[in-house]
């Protein structure tokens, strides 16, 4: 590691009600990542979007370069080669591929027309270096999955050929191809000396390409110490306060009646195919699988995102073909979606009328509706699920991501469905938030519930899960039982890569 190119010293951020940063202080050097860790509302974005020029603080300075800088907006950050790569995408769906990488700096001929083959060609070349070429330059962003738009916004910073670079959660959405991928890259740009802010919750990656960890905690800079000089144990006690000793949390349900079952389930786009699962009150069951294996498109088939292209859905054993969101939300389905800005949230809206946006017509049966009782609902739900938020009649999007995760969870809970889909219900969420979410499941098949999760981490789903399937390209090649041999993750990773008797074809 080289020289510190970036130190924030005394940084106080104040927002309304509440104080969001108290005297803190974070260095940055050359060539290293320095990894900022704590629970959703711990001031890590802040932090983050105080050195990028997005926030500017009450009380303390940036320095970079030894010089005090005081940016008026990311645009000058970006200026001087301070980059971010936001877990809220900001990509815009209409355009291209390439066209996002290069928007408002396109390249030109020498008419000052738009070069989109030059443009494509650099996008090609970004896109080689993460190991992305299957991502098409010239495909619009609104057709890639959400694993695909995020190796695009990290090769749009790329571009920009940076000096520092601020990641927030980056692998949360990737496979463990892309996830090696990226941090090939974040090595790479190491030994080139960028400096790199890494904002993440997944403690496994940390050793990985950690050099230095920084604790908040309620606002407050709680440690600054070395990647090997603390337990992951020590990390979490750090980060909440407190001894956390046990992650997941299981009741011994006794599994009654099928709520839900598919027979031969296909899409119309080939990325679900002849699918057979069920699920039973009181009954967690995991959907594992790689990115692409058809794990998120089961779910929009089962809440109506997507129509079935052939097959059976059956609801309480009658017959159903869920049309719409609203349909199988009739039927008594919900889904947690994957991705609460597009599909989870109404951001512009209150905590408050997120909360009770699909239970309306419950609550208020007679048309009749009482601000009042809406706001004494969201208040209850905002202490039962510990959102941090000044008030429930606050915006949703200016909640962190965690806190954004537990409005959709309010609104389902308001709802009261008998079958719930958690599609990556974690993701982006500290590990206390995660206990908490973890336990208000266990709770939800504790009192009948039929619940499918869906995750990409197989500790989670393991840890949560009484039976797994396995998906791969499209089809269930199996189901593992917890208590049986092949309930661990060397089993269930080796048919999640390589299909249908996964680990002997691993072991020819």
């Amino acid at each position: 590691m080289g020289k510190t190119i970036l130190t924030a010293r005394h940084i106080t951020k104040l927002f309304p009600g509440m104080k969001a940063l108290d005297n803190v202080d974070f260095d940055l050097r050359e060539g290293e990542v320095h990894i900022l860790v704590g629970e959703n509302g711990a001031g890590k974005s802040t932090l983050a979007k105080v050195i990028l020029g997005a926030y500017k603080a009450e009380e303390g300075e940036v320095t970079f370069d030894n010089q005090i800088v005081k940016f008026n907006g990311t645009k000058e950050a970006l200026a001087k080669g301070i980059v971010a790569v936001y877990q809220e995408f900001t990509l815009v769906p209409h355009i291209s591929v390439a066209q996002n990488i290069f928007l408002n700096r396109e390249y030109r001929t020498k008419l000052g027309l738009i070069d989109h083959k030059r443009m494509e060609k650099e996008a090609r070349e970004l896109m080689k270096s993460l190991n992305c070429e299957y991502i098409d330059v010239k495909s619009h962003v609104k057709n890639l999955s959400v694993a695909e738009q995020q190796m695009v916004e990290i090769a749009k910073a790329l571009s920009f050929k940076p000096r520092i670079m601020v990641f927030d959660e980056p692998t949360a959405t990737l496979s463990e191809r892309e996830v090696d991928s990226l941090f090939a890259q974040i090595h790479r740009l190491k030994k080139e000396g960028i400096g790199i802010i890494y904002v993440s919750h997944r403690m496994q990656e940390f050793p990985l390409i950690g050099d230095r960890i920084t604790i908040l905690r309620d606002g407050v800079k709680i440690n600054t110490v070395g990647i090997d000089e603390c337990t992951n144990e020590e990390l979490v006690n750090m980060m909440v306060g407190r001894d956390v000793s046990q992650v997941y949390v299981r009741t011994e349900n006794k599994h009654s009646d099928i709520a839900l079952r598919t027979e031969n389930l296909c899409d119309h786009r080939g990325k679900v195919r002849n699918v057979n699962l069920e699920v039973r009150r009181g009954e967690i069951v995991g959907i594992a699988g790689l990115v692409g294996a058809g794990r998120t498109e089961t779910a929009e088939l089962l809440y109506g995102i997507q129509p079935i292209k052939s097959g059976e859905v059956y609801v309480n054993e009658k017959k159903v073909s869920p049309k719409s969101p609203k349909h199988a939300t009739e039927l008594g389905i919900g889904l947690v979606s994957e991705d609460r800005k597009r599909q989870g949230l109404a951001l512009d809206e209150s905590v408050a009328l997120n909360t009770v946006a699909v239970s309306l017509k419950q609550i208020f049966p007679k048309f009749f509706i009482s601000n009042k009782k809406i706001t004494e609902i969201a208040l209850d739900y905002k202490k039962q699920l510990r959102i941090a938020t000044t008030s429930v009649n606050k915006a949703c999007k200016y909640l962190s991501g965690g806190n954004q995760q537990k409005v959709v969870l309010a609104k389902w809970l308001s709802f009261n469905p008998d079958i719930l889909i958690f599609d990556e219900p974690t993701r982006g969420i500290d590990v206390a938030a995660k206990m908490e979410i973890y336990g208000l499941m266990d709770k939800l098949a504790s009192e009948g519930k039929a619940i499918i999760m869906i995750s990409s981490e197989l500790p989670e789903v393991i840890g949560m899960s009484d039976r797994i399937y396995i998906m791969h390209e499209g089809t269930i090649v199996d189901e593992v039982t917890r208590g049986s041999e092949e309930f661990n993750s060397e089993s269930i990773g080796a048919r999640m890569m390589l299909g249908s008797g996964g680990a002997e074809n691993a072991e020819s």
